[in-house]
């Protein structure tokens, strides 16, 4: 569904309805994407300019919380209101009020049922690093840098280990608040575009520092320093402490959820495979 469409849908008043919507934020200028007693967050800034547009306070649930430095495309949120706003009014009202690393992409109604959490069967993420001998200037603050050169296809073909449904221990920080470590990965890709290298991964969900500790993994075989077996055995020894580092955080990006088609969201969002 074009979300274009439903500029014009506009709340009962007294009635509480349903929206989602998506955020794009630059994760250097917040402390992470959950609200905290200090400093400025992407939840806070979302809730506060929401509440100003629809002069009531309002709470957003999203989809997955982000660290501090750490970037979105399409983070998926939702929340209730009974003020009479049109999805158009949302968008460009609390855009208007966001600090100027946020803003929102777009704002639909969707059913009672949704959920920017429980409704989501897949989240995705990307990790960029600038693999050349001089350190970035104009990307400094969105992705990693590597001096060394990296070995794209055998970063590829060791991380192939962790597709499917595991425990993540090797890959978990230990402030981790999960209840297990087990996710299911559905795919992990490592490629070079010129002096780039990319690492995209999607799974059902993800641990803390998930990813940022695989790509700490990755890059010692990139750089040729370990074989590829070794993020193999990293995932079946479980353990953290042997394993590499934690991954920089501005190389990160959340690309966004994906959800059933039943909720119509704009496609980048829809898993078209399950209804």
């Amino acid at each position: 569904m074009n979300p274009e469409s439903l500029i014009g849908d506009v709340a009962t008043p007294g009635i509480a309805q349903r929206y989602a919507a998506a955020v794009e934020y630059d994760g250097g200028a917040f402390l992470g994407w959950q609200r905290l007693s200090h400093g400025c967050t992407v939840q806070a800034a979302v809730e506060e300019a929401l509440s100003y547009v629809c002069d009531a306070p309002v709470v957003v649930t999203c989809a997955g919380r982000t660290d501090s430095g750490v970037h979105a495309r399409g983070q998926i949120i939702h929340f209730d209101i009974s003020a009479e706003r049109s999805a158009r009014a949302l968008m460009m009202g609390t855009t208007s009020r966001l600090p100027s690393a946020a803003a929102l992409l777009w704002v639909q109604p969707v059913a009672a049922d949704f959920h920017a959490r429980y409704s989501a069967l897949a989240r995705r993420y990307r990790y960029r690093i600038l693999n050349r001998p001089v350190r970035p200037a104009l990307d400094r603050q969105q992705a990693t840098w590597e001096r060394l050169p990296l070995d794209a296809g055998a970063m590829h073909r060791a991380a192939q280990a962790l597709v499917g449904e595991h425990d993540f221990s090797a890959f978990r920080t230990t402030a981790c608040q999960a209840k297990h470590p087990n996710r299911h990965l559905h795919r992990i890709e490592v490629v070079r575009i010129g002096a780039w290298v990319e690492i995209r991964v999607q799974a059902n969900a993800f641990l803390h520092h998930m990813v940022r500790n695989i790509v700490g993994s990755l890059l010692p075989i990139g750089r040729g320093e370990r074989p590829e077996i070794w993020l193999a055995e990293l995932l079946d020894g479980r353990d953290r402490g042997v394993a590499g580092p934690t991954a920089a955080p501005q190389g990160l990006v959340f690309e966004g959820p994906l959800f059933p088609e039943r909720f119509a969201l704009p496609p980048d969002f829809t898993w078209s495979d399950v209804s």
